[in-house]
């Protein structure tokens, strides 16, 4: 049907390059293209000869435009999947833009230096405007919105698992439950155990930015926020048990806010141990979660960068990760004049997971979103001008495809709520 440029070769895009090569009636032709080739190269020689899509590789400096248009110039997809980091998402849309391909991603815009002054007059208008200071906001790839539909082209944001499948579970919550929902409780649990005593479940500078930061929550039209980790529930999640969770800012907060109607709180919980918590402060305390660069024996470092390099990559998790997870959303609201609850939720096996494309369960649940969102995009079921969340969409096609691809989903009619 059609060729994609995927560009990343970490742990979800792995995933995500599995996951399409298993859809071979959609994904004709992938080309994988990240700055380090011999990455891609790798996953290209070990699904030789497994799948009937045809794969090549590139190399490609995803902060470079210039770069990204001569590549995507020369492979000519139909669209562009972006797995490459969260900071490179603009210079992605930009050549897209140029290029006049479509553009898939799963995590929205971040700048990379949070020191740089132009950046941060935006920012701080951003928090005094809408009241919350995460460094991450819809409003950068938003604002694309425009020059997307005038060249005719279709840009889905976030279709991993959180932002992504959750907002599809609003979308189909409201379809086909509820005339109107009031609130929606995201929890995402890992009930995995690596082992080591301190490791991050993605890229660590990425985690661990989210995790020290403010948290915050939509309530009656406006945005409360928080001390780190200030609120804690514990919640007893169905395959896992029950866990500590902590109240943080997740960006499908900003958008569920903005597309589901009527919605009077929305709120977003991940489960911690105490052992990563204790460990997270320690760093944080000596500096080593800051993106500020420092001169360090003649040459200078970003210290977050530093310990990334020191902390295991997330990608080799997968062999020894035991458990399971449980994503999901908890919505309350009415249908037909009277209250109901309701919970989607999805529990993922980590050596399940490891047994079929060779990686733990985060990487999984982000990595088979985004090919479903890519595919969806492909096939034309989820397209049209312009710049869209999951949520935009009929959710229908994006729900069977989860059962279909690996990531099978419960609904609860009784569920427990959180307080």
């Amino acid at each position: 049907m059609g060729k994609a440029l995927i560009i990343g070769c970490g742990g979800v895009a792995s995933v995500a390059i599995h996951k399409c090569c298993q859809n071979s009636a959609v994904f004709e032709e992938i080309c994988i293209a990240s700055r380090t080739k011999s990455k891609c190269d790798a996953l290209r020689d070990k699904l030789s000869g497994t799948t009937a899509t045809k794969i090549t590789t590139a190399q490609v400096d995803a902060d470079d435009v210039n770069q990204l248009i001569a590549l995507i110039n020369e492979v000519k997809p139909d669209l562009v999947l972006n797995l490459a980091l969260p900071y490179q998402d603009l210079t992605i849309m930009d050549a897209c833009l140029a290029t006049g391909v479509h553009y898939v991603d799963t995590a929205n815009y971040e700048c990379e230096n949070t020191d740089d002054p132009a950046w941060r007059a935006v920012y701080e208008k951003r928090c005094a405007e809408k009241g919350f200071t995460a460094y991450f906001d819809y409003s950068w790839q938003w604002a694309y919105e425009e020059k997307y539909k005038e060249a005719g082209l279709t840009a889905l944001l976030g279709t991993g698992f959180d932002p992504g499948v959750t907002s599809v579970f609003a979308a189909y919550a409201l379809k086909h439950y509820f005339d109107e929902i009031h609130t929606i409780d995201i929890l995402d649990c890992n009930g995995g155990d690596h082992g080591y005593p301190f490791a991050t479940n993605f890229n660590p500078e990425i985690n661990l930015r989210e995790v020290s930061a403010n948290g915050s929550y939509w309530e009656n039209g406006h945005w409360v926020e928080t001390e780190p980790m200030a609120i804690k529930r514990e919640y007893d999640f169905p395959q896992v048990g029950k866990k500590d969770m902590y109240l943080l800012h997740h960006e499908e907060i900003e958008s569920l806010a903005k597309n589901i109607p009527g919605v009077k709180r929305i709120r977003f919980f991940m489960t911690f141990g105490q052992s990563y918590l204790t460990h997270m402060k320690c760093l944080e305390n000596v500096g080593m979660l800051s993106t500020t660069p420092i001169s360090f024996q003649g040459q200078e470092i970003v210290p977050i960068q530093f310990l990334k390099a020191l902390l295991p990559d997330p990608a080799t998790l997968g062999p020894r990760t035991v458990g399971k997870t449980n994503i999901g959303c908890i919505f309350t609201g009415l249908k037909d004049g009277k209250e109901k609850t309701l919970y989607i939720y999805n529990v993922c096996d980590h050596q399940e997971c490891y047994k079929e494309v060779g990686s733990q369960a985060i990487s999984y649940t982000t990595g088979v979103p985004a090919m479903i969102g890519a595919m969806l995009v492909m096939n034309g079921q989820w397209r049209r001008p312009g710049v869209f969340n999951t949520e935009d969409f009929d959710p229908d096609p994006y729900m069977e495809a989860l059962n279909q691809w690996g990531l099978p989903w419960v609904v609860c009619e009784d569920p427990e709520l959180v307080d």
